[in-house]
């Protein structure tokens, strides 16, 4: 196909800001504190994005290897116990394009500063796009795999 995109330049708009160890975002994501510093210059692109309660932020997972990102089959959370399905089935950093997408509460806005909580992205990641979450974004009813049920299983109902 003549039309296919061959490849993607993209110039990161800023990178993450934490002290949070992977172990610590692993673990305690929800909790964690991170700060999301945009290019100088890109200050006005944030108005108004204080008047949101969350947002989606977009990074690339720089430290992942490339011979992970060849992966195409896994383990759902490395557990021999769950069924391996492709690697579009689970949320995991090895894939061919280590993109991030996280949902997170913002917390506070300085000039090209934004502090936000539940990003789970180490100390200077690069940050590629943000944008707000609103009710167009929430869904109430979903479907997942039982697999899914038996590795989160604080959201099993009944």
């Amino acid at each position: 196909m003549s039309n296919q995109v061959r490849q993607i330049n993209i110039r990161p708009i800023g990178f993450v800001r934490t002290t949070a160890t992977e172990e610590e975002i692993h673990t305690q994501r929800s909790n964690v504190i991170s700060e999301v510093v945009l290019r100088k210059g890109l200050e006005k692109a944030l108005n108004a994005i204080e008047s949101y309660s969350h947002i989606f932020v977009i990074f690339w997972m720089h430290l992942v290897p490339e011979q992970e990102r060849r992966k195409l089959k896994t383990h759902p959370r490395h557990r021999v116990t769950l069924p391996e399905v492709g690697i579009f089935s689970v949320r995991e950093r090895s894939r061919p394009n280590p993109i991030g997408l996280a949902v997170v509460e913002l917390l506070e806005r300085r000039e090209n500063v934004l502090k936000v909580r539940g990003l789970d992205a180490v100390e200077g990641t690069p940050v590629l796009d943000i944008k707000p979450y609103d009710y167009i974004d929430i869904k109430h009813t979903i479907r997942v795999p039982d697999w899914w049920l038996e590795a989160h299983p604080k959201w099993r109902s009944g």
